[in-house]
C-alpha cells in the first residue's frame, strides 16, 4: 500500500489563504480606523461596491460582498444614516425591490479613503508584482471553480 501524504490544517493551502484573507482584512481595517472609525470595513466595501454597480439590489450587493442579507441590510442602514447612500423602490422581474445609489457624500468619501489607501497599495505593490497578481488571481479562480465543480457535484 502506498503512502498517503495527509496535510495538517495548518500545513494546508485553505490555512494560508485564511490567513492571509485575515491579515489583508485587519490592514484594511486599520487604514480606515485612521480616517473614518464610524465605517465599519464591511459597509466601505458595501459602499464600494455600491459605486461600482449602480441600481444594485440589496440580494446582489450580499452575493458580490459574501455577506448574507442580515448582515448586508445593516451595513446599508449605516451608510444611509451616514449619507453615503440612497435606498429606493424599483421593481425586477415584476417584483418590488429595494435598491441603492451611492450619493455625492459617498462618492466624496471613496475619493478620501483612496488618498489613505494609495500608500498602503503602494507599498504591497512592491512586495507582489502585477505579473505575480495576476498569476494568483487566475490560479485562485481555477481553484475555486474547481471547488465549485466539486461542491455540486456532493449535492
Amino acid at each position: 500500500m502506498p503512502d498517503i501524504e495527509i496535510k495538517h490544517y495548518i500545513d494546508s493551502l485553505h490555512y494560508d489563504l485564511e490567513l492571509t484573507a485575515k491579515y489583508t482584512k485587519t490592514l484594511g481595517i486599520q487604514i480606515l480606523e485612521k480616517f473614518n472609525p464610524d465605517i465599519p470595513i464591511d459597509c466601505f466595501v458595501a459602499l464600494d461596491t455600491i459605486f461600482c454597480n449602480p441600481g444594485i439590489c440589496q440580494r446582489d450587493l450580499a452575493k458580490l460582498i459574501l455577506k448574507d442579507r442580515a448582515n448586508t441590510g445593516r451595513a446599508l442602514e449605516i451608510l444611509e444614516k451616514a449619507g453615503y447612500i440612497e435606498r429606493y423602490n424599483d421593481t425586477k422581474n415584476n417584483r418590488l425591490v429595494r435598491k441603492m445609489e451611492i450619493t455625492e457624500d459617498g462618492k466624496q468619501f471613496l475619493q478620501k479613503s483612496t488618498e489613505y489607501f494609495r500608500p498602503i497599495k503602494d507599498q504591497i505593490d512592491t512586495i507582489i508584482s502585477a505579473e505575480e497578481e495576476k498569476l494568483v488571481r487566475d490560479i485562485l479562480k481555477k481553484l475555486r471553480e474547481g471547488i465549485e465543480n466539486l461542491i455540486e457535484k456532493q449535492i
